[in-house]
Parts: C-alpha cells; sequence; structure tokens
C-alpha cells in the first residue's frame, strides 16, 4: 500500500510516520510538509505550499491517506486561518488525491464534531467530515479522539491542565472520558487505512486506548 501522509511533522501524524515506515504492508509514503523532513528509507517528503497546491501526480497518487492537520485558534490566530488550516487544506488534498485514484481517506477529527454544533471548532470538524464525505472515497474513516494527551513543541496550558485532572481521575473515568494518547491514535488510524471496511467508519474515543 502506498500511503498519502499529511501533518507528518505534527504530534500524531510523526507517531503515524514512524508506524508507517516499520510496517511491511506499507510500500512507501509520501508525506509533503512545509519544512524538510530527515531522509529515510521508504519515505517521499516534498516541500509544498499548502496555500497553493501544486497539482503533480508523483505528490498526490497514494491508495491511502491520513490526514493528521490541525491547529489551534490561538497558533492560527484568526477563526479565517483556522478554518483554511483544518478545513480547506485537508478538503482540497482529499479532492487531488480522490482524482490520482486513492480510494481510502482517514482523518483525525475530534469528539463531538458536527457541523450544527454551537461550537467553532467542533462545527468546523463537523464540516470537514461531510466535505471529504462528499467526495466518495471507497472507504472513509473518521477518527474522533477526545483530549490528545503528549507533548507538544508549543505551550498549551488548558489542554496541559486538563490532561494532568484526566491523569488524576482515570482510574475512575470510562473510556469516553479518558485522555487518548498520539501512539493510540496514530495506531488506530494506520490500521484503518490498511484495512477499513467500506462505507463510512467511525472510531470514538473510547476505542482509542
Amino acid at each position: 500500500m502506498q500511503l498519502l501522509l499529511l501533518g507528518a511533522t505534527g504530534l500524531v501524524g510523526s507517531h503515524v510516520l514512524e508506524l508507517a515506515l516499520a510496517d511491511p504492508r506499507v510500500s512507501g509514503v509520501t508525506a509533503p510538509t512545509r519544512r524538510p523532513l530527515p531522509s529515510r528509507p521508504g519515505l517521499s517528503a516534498p516541500i509544498v505550499d499548502f496555500d497553493k497546491l501544486a497539482q503533480d501526480p508523483s505528490i498526490w497518487t497514494a491508495d491511502a491517506v491520513i490526514c493528521a492537520l490541525g491547529t489551534t485558534l490561538k497558533s492560527a490566530g484568526s477563526r479565517e486561518r483556522f478554518y483554511r488550516i483544518d478545513h480547506d487544506y485537508p478538503v482540497e488534498i482529499a479532492r487531488l488525491a480522490r482524482a490520482n485514484g486513492a480510494t481510502t481517506f482517514v482523518l483525525n477529527s475530534a469528539k463531538g464534531a458536527d457541523m450544527k454544533s454551537l461550537f467553532f471548532y467542533s462545527r468546523v470538524k463537523g464540516e470537514v467530515e461531510r466535505d471529504i464525505m462528499a467526495l466518495g472515497f471507497e472507504r472513509t474513516v473518521l477518527v474522533r479522539p477526545g483530549l490528545i494527551d503528549g507533548p507538544r513543541p508549543e505551550p498549551r496550558p488548558m489542554e496541559q491542565w486538563a490532561g494532568k485532572l484526566l491523569s488524576v481521575l482515570k482510574p475512575v473515568l470510562p473510556l469516553s472520558l479518558q485522555a487518548n494518547r498520539p501512539e493510540a491514535i496514530a495506531r488506530a488510524m494506520l490500521e484503518a487505512a490498511v484495512s477499513a471496511a467500506p462505507g463510512v467508519t467511525v472510531v470514538p474515543s473510547q476505542n482509542l486506548h
């Protein structure tokens, strides 16, 4: 299987990359990024401008796509920029991959994704789910983690505080309310890319442990 990986430098995407390069079921990984990745056997990492995507089929041709792109409102700087990164980038790349033969799309979405939500973040996640499903992949997998508990390059005080609280409460919390580890999300996404059933599959947060 040839894999197209989006977000390979991020918290979840970096775990997907490591797992995919070590998986004998994956023949190669294309990971378009803004900044160079170290050279690795089996990895193609073209530098791309996500605001002006190249149409080169060699970048977008794959059997399956794993999308771990995402940001925060604080990092994006505005709602418009957040929407561009979390909605437009994944949907535009999904269209390119679909046109170049991809049959499977695995999206790292979020618990509570709902295009009718009163919360902007959840509404954007719901809209990206809707628009990717509309592209007609043979297999679409929507992975919906809750709070992702792992080290990040930029400080996120509220998430860190929530992560510590959930860690303390973990023994008494149901799986659906526990934080999700990035490596567990990555494993679920890669497995879905390799062996998802036809149609649309939703992977809830309680299945990401």
